[in-house]
């Protein structure tokens, strides 16, 4: 009766370890993760910002930096889609929006019909929302791990998307109607 006693406390600590091993496993799977999407968002970011920068100044820009940079944060994204809580994925999901549209904003670049107000417009874009949307990402992440607690989070969170969302709607229209006039120009 003490051997099945004991074989049974043994059997439910061994079950207890394996568990805690799982949940250990999976958080660390969260972390790289969370780190993975993060080092993408800015590497991203920095990658648009510096063709605006060499394209200011009139040198060559090599693409390949660029779409390299948006391939790898799609490849995160695509795979962060598939694993991240709900609040979490809002803000991936604006943060992508945003990046999309700071992609459109270097690529036109060399055509806008007024160079010096597309390369303001486009620094400014790198240096206010694109840079707040990598900044909020990551401070939803290390939220979402536990690492930095802030009561307050969820409203700061909630304002700083919906500003986040309507920059990239206004500069989505902005751009959009430049392409109309620069199509009825021609």
């Amino acid at each position: 009766m003490l051997s099945r006693r004991a074989n049974r406390e043994q059997n439910e600590r061994a079950e207890r370890e394996r568990e805690q091993a799982r949940q250990e496993q999976a958080q660390q799977a969260k972390r790289d993760l969370y780190a993975q999407l993060n080092t993408t968002a800015r590497a991203y970011r920095i990658a648009a910002r510096d063709a605006v920068h060499a394209a200011e100044r009139a040198e060559t820009i090599d693409p390949a930096v660029l779409d390299s940079a948006k391939e790898a944060w799609a490849d995160q994204y695509s795979q962060a889609q598939m694993a991240l809580a709900k609040d979490v994925l809002h803000v991936a999901s604006a943060l992508n929006g945003t990046l999309q549209v700071g992609y459109s904003v270097v690529r036109q670049l060399p055509s806008s019909p007024n160079p010096d107000e597309a390369y303001q417009r486009a620094k400014a874009w790198f240096s206010g929302p694109m840079s707040d949307g990598v900044f909020l990402l990551r401070v939803t992440l290390r939220h979402d791990l536990g690492v930095e607690i802030d009561p307050e989070f969820e409203q700061t969170r909630m304002r700083m998307l919906n500003a986040l969302n309507s920059a990239r709607r206004d500069l989505e229209r902005l751009i959009a109607a430049e392409r109309v006039q620069a199509a009825e120009s021609r």
